[in-house]
């Protein structure tokens, strides 16, 4: 699959341009600004919020350049006028970014990127930074519950056929960050160095005369460790024939439709019974955090999951903003009913208890942190300066950790399915 072009005009929207050039003709592209980006309230039903997608964007935004194809397609469609052809001819991101890193937890109104630098050069990063922060963090978000759920269990991220080509690659990053053991996308194993796990379809079983002769292709090509799909004719069948084929060290077998919680108990009672008593039970089919959690009493090894992670389980969008809240060093904010922003940068700390559990998120004036508390932690960290990605970021294996240990400082009810408020408080200080 080709690399998605990170530098592509597409990625800005029309009305982005629009402002541009207004600003660049009456002077006031230049003024100084600071963007923030974050989400005014979590989706219904969750009580926090994943990062993830911060590393996409400044990759994105290190390469961010309108190419010649690009502002012939402008300039032939009148998109912008030729002053500002010109401008975005030399377009290069010259400010500073801090944000939340991938793999720590949010909360309504936490400042998960703040973007400083010129009114036109940070316009522009609107829709790229957006895009891929509400995705990729709506799928971690999804993906953290669905691993929470599964508790220790490893899940297959499995949804590629399920949304768009280069969207199944985003999502099968952020479902490893937030957890799921390996995918099935192999662009995603090649790109982030994910490991990659599959087995067989339904076709495969079809496309033999019969079942038993699809068992013995596979282990003749895959060896006794691979995973053996039970389910296409009658399960009780399958196990047996598999287990005939394989024998006692068949790696495991596959459910992937019907009430899987029962199918999943008789098939342990048939393994054990024919001696397969270490093969594993993975099942697979519509599953989400909900039917994760509800078999967590089943005998039960390994889960796949596919429509709904790459979905967001409900929540396809983060509803993360991107707005402007200080121009020249003044504050700035939108009033807009149930819109409403707070002026000025801000900053986070997150507080804890002396046992390690976070109690609140504090919300300050960037420069002005609250009083420290003896086990206070800022969140935010530096990003970008002067144009340049700072060295020694987090990696993906470092967000994975990172949210791991987030998730343990969560209060006990803030890991629960049902509805509730936000696992801590967000408090903004003046």
């Amino acid at each position: 699959m080709a690399e998605q072009n990170a530098s592509t005009a597409l990625l800005t929207d029309h009305y982005e341009l629009t402002m541009l050039s207004s600003a660049l003709a009456d002077g006031t592209g230049e003024r100084p600004c600071v963007f923030e980006v974050f989400a005014r309230k979590l989706p219904d039903g969750r009580r926090y919020g994943v990062v993830a997608g911060t590393a996409r964007v400044l990759d994105a935004i290190a390469d961010f350049r309108f190419t010649d194809a690009e502002l012939a397609q402008l300039e032939s469609t009148d998109v912008v006028d030729d002053a500002t052809l010109a401008w975005l001819a030399d377009y290069e991101f010259s400010g500073d970014i801090d944000g939340y890193p991938e793999g720590e937890l949010y909360f309504p109104g936490s400042p998960i990127l703040t973007v400083r630098g010129s009114f036109a050069e940070a316009v522009v990063l609107e829709t790229m930074v957006l895009s891929m922060l509400n995705h990729d963090s709506a799928v971690a978000s999804a993906a953290a519950r669905m691993s929470s759920a599964a508790h220790g269990r490893p899940i297959i991220e499995m949804g590629g056929r399920r949304t768009h080509e280069y969207a199944a690659v985003a999502a099968a990053r952020a479902a490893y960050l937030a957890g799921f053991a390996t995918t099935s996308n192999l662009e995603a194993g090649r790109r982030y160095g994910i490991s990659t796990r599959g087995t067989v379809a339904h076709a495969f079983i079809l496309l033999h005369d019969n079942e038993e002769e699809a068992f013995r292709a596979q282990i003749a090509k895959m060896g006794t460790d691979t995973t053996m799909l039970v389910d296409t004719y009658d399960i009780t069948a399958g196990i047996e024939t598999a287990v005939r084929v394989a024998g006692p060290d068949l790696g495991a077998v596959r459910i992937d439709s019907g009430d899987v919680g029962p199918l999943a108990r008789k098939a342990r009672e048939q393994l054990d019974a024919l001696g397969a008593k270490d093969t594993r039970i993975v099942v697979s089919g519509d599953l989400d955090e909900h039917a994760i959690a509800a078999l967590r009493a089943e005998p039960v090894d390994a889960y796949g999951v596919g429509t709904s992670v790459v979905t967001g389980s409900g929540a396809p969008t983060a509803a993360m903003v991107y707005k402007l809240v200080e121009v020249d060093g003044r504050p700035v904010a939108k009033r807009s009913t149930h819109k409403e922003s707070r002026g000025g940068c801000k900053a986070a700390v997150r507080r804890h208890k002396e046992t390690g559990t976070a109690i609140e998120e504090v919300i300050h004036p960037a420069g002005s942190p609250p009083d420290p508390g003896p086990h206070d932690r800022p969140v935010q960290i530096p990003m970008v300066r002067g144009g340049q990605t700072v060295d020694d970021l987090p990696t993906l294996e470092d967000s994975r950790q990172r949210l791991r240990k987030a998730l343990v400082s969560l209060p006990w009810e803030g890991l629960k399915l049902s509805h509730g408020e936000p696992a801590i408080p967000t408090v903004f200080t003046q």
